[in-house]
């Protein structure tokens, strides 16, 4: 019942689609989110999971998953990080995917809504570090549709990587499109 009203509200009232989709096999990935311009990122990354129907998870402080609010996060598929024990990002949430059976990161590699020069790559070590696979997403306002790409897998050559990636991201348009990144 509430997918049949994600896609009514997605599809009908909102005027979206989805295209491609993401092998129900691939348990674990990272899904590398772009353009990340708007807080409507979140709704819209909300409908196409209910609507795909795949777990789709994301990382916050450990300190948000305390009582009242713990069970909701993890209810919307997050996963609390704690980095005691001296270990950084990367180690963390790495070790994360070595717990779970199903995993998929949801990262927005410009880290804010704002104009960013530069992407963080930690999205591309966790995916290389938990031997996983980046699956490119992107929120297309100017198309109206959310395009889940082909996985790829990280070699540890982040230019000839990223060179294979940002094809995906070519003439997509964010919410607030002078916001978002250029991979020119």
């Amino acid at each position: 019942m509430k997918k049949q009203f994600y896609k009514w509200i997605f599809f009908r009232l909102m005027g979206w689609k989805i295209v491609g989709g993401i092998d129900a096999n691939i348990k674990k990935c990272v899904m590398m989110v772009m353009p990340h311009t708007s807080a409507h990122d979140f709704y819209l990354g909300i409908f196409t999971r209910g609507i795909t129907g795949l777990e789709m998870n994301w990382v916050g402080k450990k300190e948000l998953f305390r009582f009242p609010f713990g069970f909701y996060f993890r209810y919307m598929g997050g996963e609390p990080l704690d980095r005691s024990g001296g270990l950084n990002k990367v180690d963390s949430i790495a070790a994360i995917f070595q717990r779970k059976e199903i995993f998929r990161l949801a990262v927005a590699p410009e880290g804010t809504r704002e104009k960013v020069t530069e992407l963080k790559t930690g999205f591309y070590y966790i995916a290389l570090k938990a031997n996983v696979p980046i699956i490119p997403v992107t929120f297309d306002f100017g198309r109206k549709e959310v395009n889940l790409g082909n996985s790829v897998s990280p070699t540890g050559d982040i230019e000839s990587d990223m060179a294979v990636l940002k094809k995906h991201y070519n003439g997509v348009k964010g919410k607030i499109p002078e916001n978002g990144y250029s991979f020119e």
